[in-house]
């Protein structure tokens, strides 16, 4: 683990009384675990701006009675092969599915992905949930 460095942070006491608040609904134990989590959601928003390599999910809910749709999901999937990593496929009742696709790429190439498969007829919602490789949180 690399060194460790105190800093002091001056609030208003309405914003203090915030950040204990949230610390503590977020069940953390001290408010420097708190800090270094919203560092680290800044630097992964910073990775996602400057389109660098990410991790993504998509997530799909989806008809499957649609016709032709879950073979249109994989000709999808298998145009972008060297993106997808893994997928989950659930069955929610008879007609509903969702399915869970982890990749691995540029925002602007994953953004592409959904944005196709969320406008094929019988998907219902597809959202794209991104994250870090952790490349740019390791650092030490």
């Amino acid at each position: 683990m690399s060194e460790v460095v105190r800093l002091s942070i001056s609030l208003e006491a309405p914003l203090a009384a915030e950040l204990d608040r949230l610390v503590d609904r977020a069940r953390y134990e001290n408010r420097s675990e708190f800090v270094r989590d919203l560092v680290r959601r800044s630097l992964v928003e910073e990775e996602w701006d400057r389109g660098r390599e990410i991790l993504g999910t998509i997530t799909l809910v989806y008809d499957h009675h649609q016709s032709g749709l879950g073979d249109k999901l994989t000709a999808l999937q298998h145009e972008h092969h060297a993106n997808v990593l893994a997928s989950t496929h659930v069955h929610l009742d008879h007609h509903m599915c969702a399915e869970m696709i982890m990749m691995r790429g540029k925002p602007d190439v994953l953004r592409h992905l959904t944005d196709g498969m969320r406008s094929l007829k019988g998907v219902l919602h597809a959202a794209l949930a991104y994250s870090s490789t952790g490349k740019a949180l390791r650092k030490e």
